[in-house]
């Protein structure tokens, strides 16, 4: 089992930049693709970024391109989601998820991935 634990999260005014880290145990990641997806209130959890084992493959949402970059560090099992030019509309509670089944282009859908961390909460002030 891969146990994931995501930190960085909480409070910035509309424009400001925050960096999610999502640290994983229990077993290497290194040939996992791993993803963000976040939940706003009353809404279904939806795909934010993904990248893939090789590192170089990633791919965004529509609504993030150009304003969060996802990567990631092997030797230290560990994600990242930069987020700049924040607005409201992305607060959420982010969680990081990997996946075992290693793709060349990772997967933005939630049924590909093994393993969720336990989410950590972005609020967006305007």
């Amino acid at each position: 089992q891969v146990q994931l634990v995501e930190s960085g999260g909480g409070l910035v005014q509309a424009g400001g930049s925050l960096r999610l880290s999502c640290a994983a145990s229990g077993r290497t990641i290194s040939n996992y693709d791993m993803g963000w997806f976040r939940q706003a209130p009353g809404k279904e959890r939806e795909f934010v970024a993904a990248i893939a084992w090789i590192k170089v493959n990633t791919y965004y949402s529509d609504s993030v391109k150009g304003r969060f970059t996802i990567s990631r560090d092997n030797a230290k099992n560990t994600v990242y989601l930069q987020m700049n030019m924040l607005q409201p509309e992305d607060t959420a509670v982010y969680y990081c998820a990997a996946s075992s089944a290693a793709r060349l282009i990772p997967s933005r859908t939630r049924s590909a991935y093994d393993y969720w961390g336990q989410g950590t909460q972005v609020t967006v002030s305007s």
